[in-house]
Order: C-alpha cells, then sequence, then structure tokens
C-alpha cells in the first residue's frame, strides 16, 4: 500500500526557516508530480510548489522567492524549504504524487496526512 510521510513542520517566529519532507513507501515506481498543498483554518486547500518528473517546478505567486521545492535522488521524495516565513503561511502542508499503478496504465493521486506550520508574528 502505498503511503506518503511528511515531517518537518512546526513553529517557527516569523522571517524564519522550516524545512519540510514528504517520503513515499510501498511502490517501486518512481512518482511522476510530486506537489505540495496547504489549508489555513477555514480556507480551501490551495497548491504551494509542484515539481514533476523531470524537475520542472511551478509555484504559487505567494511563496515564490521564499520556498523552494526539490526531490531527492530516488525520485520518491520531495522536499520544501520554506524561507521568510510569514503569520500568513501558517497552515497544515499536504504532500502529493502521482503514483504510476502497479498493474495497468496510468497513475494514482495520493495525499499524505498533514503536517502543521505555525509562524508566530
Amino acid at each position: 500500500q502505498v503511503q506518503l510521510v511528511e515531517s518537518g513542520g512546526g513553529l517557527v517566529q516569523a522571517g524564519g526557516s522550516l524545512r519540510l519532507s514528504c517520503a513515499a513507501s510501498g511502490t517501486i515506481f518512481s512518482a511522476n508530480a510530486m506537489g505540495w498543498y496547504r489549508q489555513a483554518p477555514e480556507k480551501q486547500r490551495e497548491l504551494v510548489a509542484t515539481i514533476s518528473s523531470a524537475d520542472g517546478t511551478k509555484y504559487s505567486d505567494s511563496v515564490k522567492d521564499r520556498f523552494t521545492i526539490s526531490r531527492g535522488n530516488t525520485k520518491n521524495t520531495v522536499y520544501l524549504q520554506m524561507d521568510s516565513l510569514k503569520p500568513e503561511d501558517t497552515a497544515v502542508y499536504y504532500c502529493n504524487a502521482d503514483i504510476p499503478r502497479a498493474y495497468g496504465r496510468g497513475t494514482v493521486n495520493y495525499w499524505g496526512q498533514g503536517t502543521q506550520v505555525t509562524v508566530s508574528s
């Protein structure tokens, strides 16, 4: 069974940094696109950043130039380096990945359980 496990959340002061990690287990295939989303209280889940299998990246305007998404050598690990954090970055951050099916064509989209990031002012 494929699982995405996140780590690295926590409490940090405004202007500080955190690094989130997400590892996919239970599959022998390399993930296609991977990404990070976040959901603040009483708000919808939103895209933070994505990275393709060819390491092409995309960021939301709100985090561009402050956050950096990258993948590990195994391609089933994704990181989010968050610098110059702001109180409005406070949210639960979720890892997301498209992983090839074990049988047949296509991919299955998976979500991690989420990790809390809190930025104090």
